[in-house]
């Protein structure tokens, strides 16, 4: 006889293998795609999938759990049974539908059914059209197939529900209950890891169908839902036409330089160690007019390698500098382009420009990849390896966010004895972020967040001049390009307003052996943004910067240089004129003279509408 206590497990278990089955009949019904994957990515897709679909089921057992709690306080007359089978049978037959047109769907669009098609709602005659070539019978019999099956699954599984144990009282019933609600919390949030698990934990091939088939769709479309922003263009400041001509001419070419005077790289492919800095700001470095002391070490890089002084960061997180910075892609005010992982595959990328001259490429990270959505993105990317947190011993694991500085630059260290050459190796820190715990004793007083937050800079700064000091003695430092620069600014010290210039000024740094003796120490004050280092660095690799609309080469400047940087409903525009911030929810200038810099206002206006409106279409 089925145990009444045991029924919360049966019930997880029937939509957990509901949502498997799902998975197979979209392998199924796109064979010829499926055919072309080995048999471990088959193992893959679904391995790396489950912890989607756990918790897609986790959701969906949420409220009979409740209703299961509820019940078991109320009279028996209460038809609870009755209750649960109605819930089961509607839900289920609305993800049934969902499994069924995300078959057809993809096959048109690419991508796994999100809450693009809510846009069409409105539109049904177009929706009909568009469906008119899909084999509406077929689907229509895998409809009722999954529908008999998954009722079939539910009996089988779950079938009534028993009566209470006798003698077992209701309060003792309803704390069992709320016990397995409680629990519902480690599938509903991917496991007890400290990132709750988004669509970018699924991703584990350079191949995007592979990706795309261990997505669950009930999920999906839910989450997409509550990142929806799919249009129209709220940002419409101006007619189309004017916005995209006033943008085009912020990129008209300015007076040229001497392209021998722009060549800072020795031989045609040097390697490339691209550094990202967690939350370097400008204010503590002194070559940007920051505080002295701070990052001695990479004040005395400067001093030796090429530095950019008004450089910006195109947004406030470190989701949406990697974008900017690898992508050449600016930011969105009220959303990021890398939740979007459809989209994000539609992106230029620096690993792809390279990977196309012949550089092997591998990502360092001491944190988790699935934080933000960044593994989707950089798999995408087409990166040969990863190291992220879990391939540190768990005793390196000694930060809240994983592996301290040190430990990762250590690892990058003894790998690049053995990387193919030339390599794009990208490195992103993390030991600068909050809560600021650096593994040395701290260099300045204070126990405030300012004083924190200074030592952890310090800190980083202290573990890449110990890198840098063993790198120089590597055979492969002679022949390799480093970049250096902050993922995004911060509003320490000094608690800069959301919209300040100064919380988004950031340094930018080219050293390395590979940089010509004639370019060391110079100081470059051009306006830009982390949008323009991707085409920088592929012109001095000689390498085409056509994929990257969005930015320029800073050692040849537009007419007139620039920085867009995107905040909290907000934007603000830096050049050498001005500098100004809008506020989209007021309609207001928030800093700066608007009679004076009305023209800025309006070229501001025009990239916000133009890149908003670029950012809908992918």
């Amino acid at each position: 006889m089925r145990n009444r206590f045991a029924f919360q497990l049966r019930y997880f278990l029937f939509w957990l293998v509901f949502l498997v089955a799902a998975k197979a009949v979209f392998l199924l019904y796109h064979f010829p795609k499926a055919a072309s994957l080995s048999g471990a990515d088959i193992l893959r897709v679904f391995s790396y999938g489950l912890r989607l679909d756990a918790s897609a089921a986790a959701y969906l057992s949420i409220l009979p759990f409740g209703l299961l709690t509820a019940g078991s306080v109320l009279p028996p007359r209460f038809a609870l049974d009755r209750l649960l089978r109605c819930y089961s049978a509607v839900v289920g037959s609305v993800v049934a539908f969902f499994t069924v047109a995300d078959l057809e769907l993809y096959q048109a669009w690419g991508f796994r059914l999100d809450a693009t098609p809510l846009q069409y709602l409105d539109s049904p005659a177009e929706m009909a059209a568009s469906a008119g070539s899909a084999p509406l019978l077929l689907l229509a019999l895998l409809l009722a197939g999954l529908l008999v099956f998954g009722w079939g699954l539910y009996t089988k599984v779950c079938g009534r529900l028993p009566p209470p144990p006798p003698g077992f009282g209701r309060g003792r019933a309803a704390a069992a209950g709320l016990l397995y609600l409680a629990l519902l919390a480690v599938p509903l949030r991917g496991g007890v890891q400290q990132i709750p698990i988004n669509q970018g934990d699924v991703y584990f091939s350079a191949r995007p169908f592979a990706n795309h088939a261990a997505v669950n769709v009930p999920w999906n479309v839910v989450n997409s839902l509550f990142l929806q922003s799919g249009g129209p263009n709220q940002y419409q400041f101006m007619p189309d036409s004017v916005a995209e001509r006033t943008v085009r001419a912020l990129y008209a070419p300015g007076a040229g330089a001497d392209t021998a005077a722009t060549r800072l790289v020795r031989g045609p492919r040097p390697n490339v160690l691209f550094i990202i800095l967690e939350s370097f700001t400008a204010k503590l470095v002194a070559g940007t007019g920051g505080e002295k002391n701070v990052t001695p070490n990479l004040d005395r890089l400067a001093r030796t390698g090429v530095l950019f002084t008004n450089i910006y960061a195109a947004g406030d997180r470190s989701q949406k500098g990697l974008v900017a910075l690898l992508s050449g892609y600016p930011n969105q005010p009220t959303t990021s382009i890398i939740k979007y992982p459809r989209k994000t595959e539609r992106l230029p990328h620096l690993c792809q420009s390279l990977e196309r001259a012949g550089y092997a490429s591998h990502y360092y990270y001491g944190g988790e990849l699935a934080f933000a959505n960044m593994k989707s993105y950089l798999v995408a990317a087409g990166y040969d390896q990863f190291t992220e947190r879990a391939d540190f011993p768990r005793s390196q694991q000694n930060s809240k966010w994983g592996a301290h500085d040190h430990l990762l630059f250590d690892r990058m260290l003894g790998d690049l004895k053995a990387q193919p050459q030339p390599f794009f190796v990208t490195a992103f820190t993390l030991s600068s972020h909050e809560p600021f715990d650096v593994p040395v004793p701290r260099r300045f007083a204070g126990t405030d967040e300012t004083a924190l937050f200074r030592n952890s800079v310090y800190y980083t700064d202290w573990a890449l001049g110990r890198f840098l000091h063993r790198a120089r003695q590597q055979p492969w430092w002679d022949n390799t390009l480093l970049v250096l620069v902050a993922d995004h600014g911060h509003h320490l010290p000094g608690n800069d307003a959301i919209d300040s210039p100064g919380k988004f000024h950031i340094p930018l740094l080219l050293a390395g052996g590979a940089l010509r003796p004639e370019a060391r120490g110079r100081v470059v004050d051009t306006f830009g943004s982390q949008t323009d280092v991707a085409p920088t660095l592929l012109a001095q690799l000689g390498l085409p910067t056509t994929d990257y609309p969005w930015g320029y080469d800073l050692l040849r400047p537009v007419r007139q240089p620039f920085a867009f940087y995107a905040f909290t409903d907000g934007f603000g525009f830096v050049t050498p004129a001005g500098q100004l911030s809008y506020d989209n929810v007021g309609r207001r200038v928030t800093r700066g003279d608007t009679a004076r810099l009305s023209p800025l206002l309006r070229q501001g206006q025009a990239y916000e509408q133009v890149s908003f409106g670029d950012f809908l279409r992918k």
